[in-house]
């Protein structure tokens, strides 16, 4: 067997407890020279203790125990230099329940984990921090009401629950967000993809926004923008959150300006959205897209251009942010045709 590019650590047994093989990664581990863990004893080849100071050796026993045991879960273990490693075993058996015959050891450092872990923790707690706003509110209003009806009078009970229905509005969007979100974490954004003509699709979009909010907004067309095949209601999403982006933090919506563009020799479609703020700094344009970065007063719930990025890197496109011409930043969102196989035929 050859682990060598395995990424984590591969230590392999034989019947008698003696090291036959190891990978290059147990050898940068335990900064072994050459072969010198060949033939060493398995106990002393994996040198790890529980917190307790037992050895995983003793405490797992691999040659010893139930004749089904297969497998060792995977348990945290500490160096003698007081490292984390997660440690899992294999045991390779002669044939159902019979004797073992080999031991492989796998062996990879905690950090990484303990820093998804920890990561997982910090959405959880954002999440609740998010959720309990407005949760809050409708709370505090329904009792309230529920309370003490008779005192308030008609326009006042009306101003009450149109905040509980704001509030609701909120928590809804919110939710959808943040499943959006682990979708994208997950790997699992369902796009349900068709032919979209994206000129027709930003002008139903702003139309929407515009009924809202009473402003019009320009629209460019450099040329005919050729027809793509994509999720229409994601894309409208993206440019949606892009609009509202550009309202919230740019002061205002200056051009979408739209495009063929073609990337790294595939043809596809730009669409670009100026805004009239004073730009963003070079080194901040990254962390734009990150999970619940926020900027300035009137912030969201900070995913949304971490949604916009998963949207359209799932259609093979790309984002960027650049400079406008007229001032401002410019958010660019690059999608490939991604025309069907046989189309045109």
């Amino acid at each position: 067997m050859d682990f060598d590019d395995h990424p984590d650590g591969v230590i392999i047994a034989g019947a008698d407890g003696m090291v036959e093989y190891v990978n290059q990664r147990v050898a940068v581990m335990a900064k072994a020279v050459g072969d010198e863990m060949i033939g060493m004893h398995l106990a002393d080849a994996v040198p790890f203790d529980d917190l307790n100071g037992n050895s995983w050796y003793d405490v797992v026993q691999p040659y010893e125990g139930l004749a089904i045991r297969k497998r060792v879960s995977e348990s945290s273990w500490y160096s003698p230099r007081g490292s984390e490693y997660l440690i899992t075993a294999t045991l390779v058996r002669e044939r159902p329940a019979g004797k073992v015959e080999k031991v492989v050891v796998s062996v990879r450092n905690a950090r990484i984990r303990n820093q998804r872990d920890r990561e997982r923790s910090d959405l959880v707690a954002t999440a609740a921090h998010e959720l309990r706003s407005p949760l809050t509110g409708i709370k505090g209003f329904t009792s309230t009401l529920l309370t003490k009806w008779e005192k308030f009078s008609e326009d006042q009970r009306r101003l009450m629950l149109e905040t509980v229905d704001a509030d609701a509005d909120r928590l809804t969007r919110l939710i959808s967000e943040l499943l959006d979100a682990a979708r994208i974490d997950a790997g699992r954004l369902t796009l349900r993809p068709g032919p979209v003509r994206i000129g027709e699709l930003v002008n139903d979009v702003l139309k929407g926004i515009s009924a809202a909010s009473g402003e019009r907004y320009p629209v460019d067309l450099v040329d005919e923008p050729v027809l793509i095949w994509a999720d229409a209601d994601r894309i409208a999403q993206v440019v949606t959150n892009l609009v509202e982006n550009a309202n919230r933090h740019g002061l205002g919506l200056r051009l979408i300006q739209i495009q063929n563009a073609t990337r790294d020799g595939e043809d596809g479609v730009s669409v670009q959205v100026h805004d009239k703020g004073p730009g963003i700094p070079e080194e901040s344009r990254q962390r734009v897209f990150s999970r619940f970065w926020r900027s300035g007063p009137g912030a969201g719930s900070g995913l949304g251009m971490y949604i916009v990025r998963g949207i359209t890197e799932e259609h093979g496109g790309r984002i960027d942010i650049v400079d406008s011409a007229e001032g401002g930043a410019c958010v660019r969102v690059w999608l490939p045709v991604n025309e069907p196989e046989g189309m045109t035929d």
